[in-house]
């Protein structure tokens, strides 16, 4: 009997995750389908209910619900704990597990297929909300210095409030970026999706900088703006996209894909 599995999100339509998943089913010779299920605002929960009781076995979960998902949750991972968000589900005897796996796919991505190492590397990540609270741990495992900035500066210090007993994260105001260079810049605001730019000050990329944008599928305000302030790496989120999809399809099937022909396949 062929497992079911989704990705549930507000809206959905552009999901790409259906073709990554597929792609993955098809060269491991796994017997899946996988589906995008769009869920009302206001009816996540009884959607998830609704999977669990029609047999899935498990699903992803995108914008607006990843925090949403952490609360239905029996149990959860430890990097989801950390993240206090969730994107990628279980569903075993009528219980739901809770994992996220966007840390590990913006680490596999800067990493692996960049060929970016982050060890003592200096970190600026753009947000607070779910995308910021997916990778943060991750990146903070990983050496780095971060500072995080935000729009409401008192969400950045929500955020790195979590690190106190562990090491120094910087909560900042964009304006009090001016002069300060990072090798990392990571947009995880959802200003792209709007074609808009964070009030970033003008140089704040190092020499051999890398800029991150989880956005992907266009040139976006962010990456023009590093381009033009001399970042020598750009890369969008589709990267990470995919490998935040290999690590939970792993969870989920205890086999490990290749992501480099899905990646090469998905940006042609």
């Amino acid at each position: 009997m062929t497992d079911r599995y989704a990705v549930i999100g507000h809206p959905i339509s552009h999901s790409k995750s259906p073709m990554i998943y597929q792609a993955f089913a098809a060269q491991t010779h796994q017997d899946m389908s996988y589906e995008a299920i769009e869920a009302p605002l206001d009816g996540f929960k009884a959607t998830i209910e609704r999977l669990v009781s029609e047999g899935y076995k498990g699903c992803n979960v995108t914008v607006p619900f990843k925090f949403e998902a952490l609360k239905l949750c029996k149990q959860l991972t430890g990097r989801a704990q950390a993240a206090q968000a969730v994107n990628t589900l279980f569903f075993r005897d009528g219980a739901i597990f809770g994992d996220n796996t966007d840390g590990v796919g913006l680490l596999a991505d800067i990493e692996q297929n960049l060929k970016c190492k982050l060890l003592f590397k200096k970190v600026l990540l753009m947000g607070a909300g779910g995308a910021a609270h997916g990778v943060i741990w991750q990146l903070f495992n990983a050496g780095v210095t971060i500072t995080v900035a935000n729009r409401t500066v008192e969400k950045a210090q929500q955020l790195v409030s979590e690190f106190a007993p562990y090491g120094t994260v910087i909560a900042s105001s964009y304006e009090a970026l001016a002069g300060k260079t990072f090798d990392v810049v990571v947009n995880a605001t959802s200003s792209s999706l709007a074609d808009e730019l964070p009030p970033l000050p003008e140089g704040l990329f190092a020499p051999q900088a890398l800029a991150y944008d989880m956005m992907y599928g266009k040139q976006t305000p962010f990456l023009k703006f590093a381009a033009e302030q001399g970042a020598a790496q750009l890369a969008d989120g589709l990267g990470m996209l995919v490998e935040q999809a290999a690590e939970a399809f792993f969870k989920w099937r205890e086999v490990r894909p290749d992501t480099a022909p899905v990646i090469a396949r998905l940006r042609a």
